[in-house]
């Protein structure tokens, strides 16, 4: 197998968007054509594009060659869509790395969009919940907000994590955020702002979710003996992992673990020769307040059950053990489900070139993790970048 670099990024501005999904993917596509030198599309020989709900949210399918036709290019050996909900996106930089390693393809672009944000909200939350089982959880209003209320009622009960240690993370990741300005929110918040904010699903209130986000993001994969043709500093991909446990919630054994996580994780790790220690930042799920504590536990960078206290510690922040959401997280940046496993890679390539303000940059970084999770966390994806081919 070959090994494969990331040597070229771009994103569209994320938030509520009055741009079509078509005209998102073309301002990732330009960022990453106007700042990837030797670049020429004519060498792009495969396309893979991470969407999770183009029919619901635009009703638009075949999305893969209305992408190609609208960057202008043409793939002459792999094209295809990839689906996995909120790990969409990762799920195309999964599939464009196996497809490099296996020698089907030499120059992959990697592009991942969703449009979210529709006249009627109700539509929308509508189209979100599709992500569950239809037949079972589906018409029992399992939507994300309640599952993960649950989640973090259980973790609290069981690991006497607090109010504020939730507030924290928030605080951690729309402070990052407010340094981005591709972020869907770009303001900072104090504890008491975000621990008083409109009760979503008991504990979890409004600033502790993510946002309903429409966004763009786009990477070019190639062989890593070509990566510095593109690039100075490329992040190579040197072990991934994935693992789905059903799709239902009682897969789910305890509700304050995560066992596709830890499994994932383990993975990850081993095909990467690495252990979790050896993660210098990591880009995480943070779907909701209470995800990323989880998985600072379920990916090995603190014990089980010290998650609240980690983030207290300020571990996940600049400084500490394993900053974590550096670009702002889902919570700040938002989460266009088909882009966000792209838009943490291009934080990553970003970090490891020293291209995002100093407020956020991780000194001296050459191990990076990044993490999604879909359905009712009953998968989770992983993917880990090194400044060295291993």
């Amino acid at each position: 197998m070959r090994k494969v670099a990331l040597v070229g990024a771009g994103l569209s501005r994320w938030g509520i968007r009055n741009a079509t999904w078509r005209e998102m993917v073309q301002e990732a596509g330009k960022m990453l054509f106007d700042t990837t030198r030797n670049l020429d599309k004519k060498d792009i020989d495969s396309l893979i594009v991470g969407a999770a709900q183009p029919e619901r949210f635009t009703f638009q399918t075949h999305v893969a060659p209305m992408v190609a036709e609208a960057l202008g290019v043409t793939p002459t050996r792999v094209i295809m869509r990839t689906e996995l909900a909120c790990a969409s996106g990762q799920c195309a930089l999964r599939v464009g790395y196996a497809s490099i390693a296996a020698g089907l393809s030499d120059l992959v672009l990697v592009v991942g969009a969703e449009k979210m944000n529709l006249p009627n909200m109700a539509e929308a939350q509508a189209s979100m919940a599709c992500v569950l089982d239809r037949d079972w959880e589906g018409v029992q209003g399992y939507s994300a907000p309640p599952f993960f209320a649950l989640v973090a009622q259980a973790h609290m009960r069981k690991h006497g994590t607090t109010r504020e240690q939730l507030s924290m993370v928030s605080q951690k990741n729309h402070r990052f955020s407010a340094t981005n300005p591709y972020a869907h929110f770009s303001k900072e918040y104090s504890l008491d702002d975000i621990s008083n904010s409109l009760m979503i699903s008991p504990p979890l209130r409004l600033l502790d979710c993510s946002g309903i986000t429409d966004g763009a993001a786009a990477a070019l994969l190639v062989p890593a003996e070509e990566a510095k043709k593109y690039c100075d500093t490329p992040a190579h991909i040197i072990g991934t992992g994935q693992c789905a446990m059903g799709n239902l919630i009682y897969r789910h054994k305890d509700m304050a673990t995560w066992e596709p996580c830890r499994a994932a994780a383990k993975e990850a790790y081993r095909s990467a020769g690495i252990t979790a220690k050896d993660i210098d930042f990591a880009e995480t799920h943070d779907c909701f307040t209470i995800s990323e504590i989880m998985e600072y536990e379920d990916l090995g960078f603190c014990r089980k059950g010290e998650g609240g206290k980690f983030v207290e510690d300020g571990q996940s922040d600049l400084g500490g053990k394993v900053p974590v959401n550096t670009r702002g997280g889902l919570l700040g940046c938002g989460h266009p489900l088909g882009a966000t496993g792209i838009g943490q890679a291009t934080e990553v390539f970003w970090q490891f070139n020293s291209l995002v303000p100093k407020k956020r940059q991780v000194p001296r970084a050459n191990i990076a993790l990044a993490h999604n999770l879909s359905g009712l966390a009953n998968v989770h994806s992983i993917l880990v970048y090194g400044r060295d081919a291993r």
